[in-house]
């Protein structure tokens, strides 16, 4: 997770990317904290959210703390490469991103609320960056599943922008696009942080507050 990817700032081309596999790598089946399942299902009344906000260890846990939060799980996505592992995306030759997947109920909690943690738990001016972590994995992503959360992103996107612009920072570079497929990262990725506390966490707002969701 430290100083890997400073060369690693360049977008792979889909003919560049490494191939691959078929098969899904291994990881965990359940919640290291919330003991909940950790599947590509959606358990009835919940909800789904994707984001990227540089490296997923601390991005999963501002997320798993929620009221609301049912399952959170770290993977992969936005790339070419199927399934791929920690290490073909560290090489910068995937395309993919760290990505946390939220499984939210939202009779109690809202994607507003997601989206202002998103806003205010990194910095999304970066780039392929986030800190001291570089490289296209690291980049500031919103992956949307369905027309009404591109709306809900786009509008905190513009109420955001000008109060970063007023404390110094420049233009968002977040991307805002449909769901890509993801990819579960390696078991010992699931919920790090929980597993090791003292572990590595370069994620760092702005000190800016958005706008939107609950409290604000």
């Amino acid at each position: 997770m430290f100083f890997m990817n400073r060369a690693k700032s360049e977008m792979v081309t889909p003919d560049a990317a490494l191939p691959g596999r078929d098969q899904p790598i291994p990881t965990d089946n359940t919640h290291y904290v919330l003991e909940t399942p950790l599947s590509a299902d959606v358990p009835a009344g919940m909800k789904e959210a994707m984001f990227g906000m540089g490296c997923f260890w601390g991005v999963e846990r501002m997320f798993w703390k929620l009221d609301g939060v049912h399952s959170t799980m770290v993977g992969y996505a936005g790339g070419y490469t199927p399934n791929p592992t920690y290490e073909e995306v560290c090489s910068g030759k995937t395309g993919h991103n760290e990505v946390v997947r939220v499984i939210y109920n939202p009779e109690v909690t809202s994607y507003e609320k997601l989206l202002q943690v998103f806003w205010e738990g990194h910095d999304p001016t970066q780039g392929m960056r986030q800190g001291n972590d570089m490289g296209t994995q690291y980049r500031s992503g919103i992956y949307v599943y369905s027309d009404a959360q591109r709306k809900a992103a786009i509008e905190a996107r513009d109420a955001f922008a000008p109060r970063l612009s007023e404390a110094g920072y420049g233009a968002i570079t977040t991307e805002i696009v449909d769901a890509p497929a993801f990819y579960f990262a390696e078991g010992y990725h699931q919920q790090y942080l929980a597993k090791n506390p003292a572990g590595y966490c370069g994620i760092g707002g702005t000190g800016v507050t958005c706008p939107i969701g609950v409290g604000v």
